[in-house]
């Protein structure tokens, strides 16, 4: 339809122009002494447009063919590019394929297209690492480097997380170090960061770390805990035998990350060592109440630093057997607390209670303890031969 009407509009002005061109008798008189040419107006009109037309033609002929040389310089340059980005897209690809000489070799290509392109370099660096060639590695990250502002904080991430995969952890440390010198903070600098903190044991800046990463939701709070949980405990570990110190630590202990019942079983030995246990005991009954942790159970006796803690102790656990009445391990812990009150008979009949229904090395161990001071020296020996048979038949497994 479009095309029916610019036909039918052609037509019509064609008409148009006929009509005008047949009623129109004018003419042009042209003198140039001692010559006068005398032609009609339609005639001139004609040859005036066509005129302008042609020079018109002309003249983009000649400045096209002047900025031939520029344009031919603006192909090549095009054509450069396009095979310098396809290079490189292909290096990329071989990278993630795990093709990593085919990825050097695309790599390199594009860098040598692009006359030094970061981005190449650091996909060489990348692949070059994979490949083990530690040469190199280090010649792609020197052209990674020339390159200056522009490709630093992808070069040092680069150099961080490759640095990790190596275990070059005091290497990792330093780049990222200069990453935060410059302002630079976010969520794959902070997961990196976690991990060197975690391998070269600075507990204090994991916590930091790990409460960041929390915080902006790129840790869920159960892939938070295991890393907070070592922290805690290595960091609690590194405080000694000094009791004002821990007592400090775990009051300041944020009470979401109280509720990780692994954290709990891990410091209630360090802490009962130094006379502390009796600060974790009312998070661990909390803990206990709140869902039934048979672990967590065992080592409630820890919580007890005096007999009538002790005592305290044994009346809630004796409360709990009447619903858990087959728990090793709050029977073990049953025993040790009876021990600690020296209710001697009652410590023997729930620790063999514990050992009828989970045999473990402490709780031999634990019936060992009571009968040397009970003076029954034959029993207290079966018992050390047991739990030394099993810790022997556990090596051997």
């Amino acid at each position: 339809m479009r095309a029916l009407i610019w036909l039918i509009g052609i037509f019509a002005l064609a008409v148009g122009v006929a009509m005008i061109a047949g009623v129109n008798d004018g003419y042009v008189l042209v003198v140039l002494s001692p010559w006068r040419a005398q032609i009609s107006l339609n005639l001139f009109i004609v040859l005036l447009v066509a005129g302008v037309l042609l020079i018109h033609l002309a003249l983009r002929v000649f400045t096209r063919t002047l900025a031939l040389p520029s344009r031919v310089a603006q192909w090549r340059e095009r054509r450069r590019r396009e095979k310098a980005d396809k290079a490189l897209h292909g290096a990329i690809n071989a990278l993630f394929e795990g093709r990593f000489a085919q990825s050097l070799k695309s790599a390199s290509t594009a860098y040598a297209a692009t006359e030094g392109s970061s981005m190449a370099a650091l996909v060489a660096a990348r692949a070059a690492h994979a490949l083990q060639d530690e040469t190199r590695y280090r010649e792609w990250l020197d052209h990674a480097a020339e390159q200056g502002k522009e490709s630093e904080v992808a070069r040092l991430m680069t150099e961080a997380e490759l640095a990790i995969e190596s275990r070059q952890f005091d290497v990792a440390a330093s780049r990222l170090a200069q990453l935060r010198e410059g302002g630079h903070k976010h969520i794959a600098m902070l997961r990196l960061e976690a991990q060197v903190a975690l391998e070269l044991g600075r507990w204090e800046e994991l916590l930091h770390i790990l409460r960041q990463l929390r915080k902006h939701k790129a840790l869920t709070a159960e892939q938070a805990a295991p890393g907070l949980r070592r922290a805690h405990i290595e960091r609690m570990r590194q405080l000694g035998a000094d009791p004002v110190e821990v007592e400090a630590y775990w009051q300041a202990i944020p009470t979401e990350e109280l509720q990780d019942r692994g954290l709990i079983e891990g410091v209630l030995p360090l802490m009962a060592r130094v006379g502390c246990a009796k600060l974790a005991r009312a998070q661990t009954e909390r803990l206990l109440e709140e869902r039934w942790d048979s672990g967590l159970a065992r080592l409630y006796a820890y919580c007890a630093d005096s007999v009538d803690a002790a005592r305290a102790c044994l009346y809630n656990a004796e409360s709990w057997l009447e619903r858990q009445p087959r728990d090793a391990g709050l029977l073990f812990a049953l025993g040790q607390l009876c021990r600690r009150t020296e209710l001697w008979g009652k410590a023997q009949s729930y620790l063999e209670a514990s050992l009828g229904l989970e045999p473990a090395v402490e709780t031999h161990l634990a019936l060992a303890h009571l009968f040397d001071t009970l003076e029954r020296r034959e029993d207290a020996q079966r018992h050390y031969r047991a739990a030394a048979e099993r810790v022997a038949g556990g090596g051997a497994a």
